[in-house]
């Protein structure tokens, strides 16, 4: 069994003994996510923590669009708690890069990529850069910026 989602239920007891509404809410819609996520496909099975990551990384980008949804309308009070909510779920997330960190994690890998080819990829190559970039970033930062920063390195 992944030691993510064991942490997930430890924490969950703990937050139901401690009578803490806000958290044991969010932990019980996270481990239906995950239990919904094993049962999803033609088979049930146990997902791996880094499954779980990309699960909880969803769930916590849900609330995050939900927050900006409800600021917009003017409704700031659910937006604080959608933000609080993304909060709480990114506890367990590793930490994101920055984006220096990023800059040069992508710089580094179309570097390797370079001496793959034998010559500096473009943006025809930009999915073999992506792939290794994100086999490097596992969960450390969104798509969306990945996927920026490959294009800003390739076009330089």
């Amino acid at each position: 069994m992944a030691e993510l989602k064991d942490t997930l239920r430890a924490d969950l007891n703990s937050a139901m003994k401690q009578r803490d509404t806000v958290v044991t809410g969010v932990l019980r819609m996270a481990l239906a996510a995950v239990g919904t996520e094993e049962v999803a496909g033609k088979e049930a099975r146990e997902l791996t923590d880094e499954e779980i990551q990309r699960v909880l990384s969803k769930e916590a980008k849900k609330r995050d669009e939900s927050a900006e949804a409800f600021a917009a309308a003017g409704r700031t009070e659910q937006a604080e708690a959608e933000r609080g909510e993304a909060e709480i779920l990114r506890r367990y997330l590793p930490a994101q890069l920055d984006d220096a960190e990023l800059a040069t994690l992508v710089r580094d890998t179309v570097g390797e990529v370079t001496a793959e080819l034998g010559e500096r990829p473009g943006m025809k190559q930009m999915g073999q850069v992506m792939k290794a970039v994100n086999a490097k970033v596992a969960g450390r930062a969104e798509g969306g910026r990945v996927a920026a920063a490959v294009k800003a390195e390739l076009a330089s």
